[in-house]
């Protein structure tokens, strides 16, 4: 059972518009993309409160960047079990990885979380055992024990040029052992981090403040890598508020976004699209949130 209450016109209306933009502009859409949309009825929702659809939303899917986010929520989540000691530099990382996407502090919180590092090539005991420490945050979100999370694979860094040594050899055979996410996934963890629902309400709040993204014209256009323009966010109305974390790489183009409408009630939205020319197609995210939107904004 989702974690939200399913909805048929939402549904419906998910459907309708994929299906027009898979017979127009964007053909074959419908095999290349995954959506987790939910809408909620009050300013400050409870989690599991929302009402929503989905599309090919329990496909696991490589989620470049967007596992930051899952990274960011464990760093909290190790702090409560006092398994690390907070302080600037950590602070300094999270941000970085989260509002600059920074694969490098990814790097460093990801040897943080499981006490491991990159390097050569090991073997035997010291490989099995490098392998369970990296482990270590799939094993805290199979103890969440929640169904959407089944799937996941949360255990790579991130990269600029590819892993290499170790990290690669991790990586397994076709690469089976890449990070991978659903949709549905994502949803369920960015709404416990924006409902306070997960680790605490003060470790929720630290993570809020650094997915929060300004709509400012001015100041996106000083950041070309603003995680908005050309993702979720750039299909926003006047008067929204916006907290996300976007992924981009070569064959793949994400967005995981919590969005406070002019209306004052949020709405959650998840975008996951596959293939090299969907990685560099910047209107696709901001022209479905622009549609979805206007849809919950006239009901």
């Amino acid at each position: 059972m989702a974690f939200y209450q399913p909805n048929s016109n939402m549904s419906s209306q998910l459907r309708e518009l994929l299906n027009r933009f898979d017979t127009h502009e964007h053909p074959g859409l419908l095999n290349s993309i995954s959506v987790t949309w939910i809408k909620y009825d009050c300013p400050d929702p409870s989690p599991s409160s929302g009402h929503g659809a989905g599309w090919e939303a329990n496909r696991p899917t490589y989620p470049a960047s967007v596992i930051k986010l899952f990274y960011a929520v464990a760093i909290e989540a190790w702090l409560q079990k006092d398994l690390l000691e907070d302080n600037e530099e950590l602070r300094r990382a999270l941000k970085d990885m989260i509002s600059d996407s920074s694969n490098d502090a990814t790097s460093f919180i990801v040897d943080l979380l499981t006490g491991t590092s990159s390097g050569p090539s090991i073997s035997g005991e010291r490989w099995q055992a490098w392998k369970k420490q990296r482990g270590l945050i799939n094993k805290w979100l199979d103890e969440l024990n929640w169904p959407e999370l089944k799937s996941v694979n949360c255990c790579q860094k991130t990269w600029n040029d590819g892993p290499y040594g170790r990290e690669r050899d991790f990586y397994g055979t076709g690469d089976k052992n890449r990070n991978s996410l659903t949709t549905e996934a994502t949803a369920r963890m960015l709404e416990a981090v924006m409902t306070d629902g997960l680790v605490s309400p003060r470790a929720c709040r630290r993570i809020k403040s650094i997915l929060s993204r300004t709509l400012d014209l001015n100041h996106r256009k000083g950041d070309p890598e603003n995680q908005v323009d050309g993702f979720i966010g750039e299909g926003l109305p006047k008067g929204s508020r916006l907290w996300s974390k976007a992924g981009l790489m070569s064959q793949v183009r994400h967005d995981a976004a919590w969005i406070s409408l002019p209306s004052g009630n949020p709405m959650l939205l998840v975008i996951f699209s596959l293939g090299r020319h969907k990685a560099k197609d910047t209107f696709l995210l901001p022209l479905l949130a622009k549609e979805l939107i206007q849809y919950d904004l006239e009901k």
